[in-house]
């Protein structure tokens, strides 16, 4: 789900299993991202992971930093982060959005290479395009509420439409 110069990419970790079972991103029930979405402000309703056709009218779209099908994002290796995240900046590169949100600071840090990223805006950018991290919104991340990460991407749905 990309197109050139979109507002903000988001980028999740990897697919996982109903995910690549139906081809539509987080589709798994207990993933909070459509809500989340929603709750921040970036859609006007709730959609549907089938809906992710619609993201771009809204300056949206979606991608992997790596394209591997996992029942957990921990199965993945190291090097699979690395060449995802090299395959990313070109995919960014190419597309050119205004902001890249990668959603979990662990697949951030780990196909980066920065150790010390968190949560929020990065100094780095690629190219023009800004780089945000997210909270990862898998219903295994208990450190983060429905509430707190909606919060988390209104600052980013706010910051990227402000600029």
């Amino acid at each position: 789900m990309v197109a050139d110069g979109l507002q903000v990419l988001f980028c999740g970790i990897n697919p996982g299993l109903m995910t690549a079972a139906t081809g539509h991103h987080f589709a798994r029930p207990g993933n909070r991202f459509w809500p989340v979405l929603h709750l921040s402000g970036f859609t006007p309703r709730l959609l549907k992971p089938a809906e992710q056709g619609e993201l771009p009218a809204y300056g949206l779209g979606i991608t992997n930093v790596v394209a591997r099908a996992t029942a957990r994002a921990d199965e993945l290796t190291t090097a699979e982060y690395v060449a995802g995240g090299l395959l990313l900046t070109d995919k960014v590169t190419r597309l050119r959005p205004k902001w890249l949100a990668v959603v979990g600071v662990t697949a951030y840090r780990a196909a980066f290479d920065d150790r010390t990223a968190r949560v929020g805006p990065q100094e780095r950018t690629i190219g023009d395009t800004r780089v945000w991290v997210l909270p990862n919104p898998s219903g295994l991340n208990a450190h983060w509420t429905t509430a707190t990460m909606a919060e988390e991407f209104a600052r980013l749905r706010t910051t990227a439409r402000a600029a």
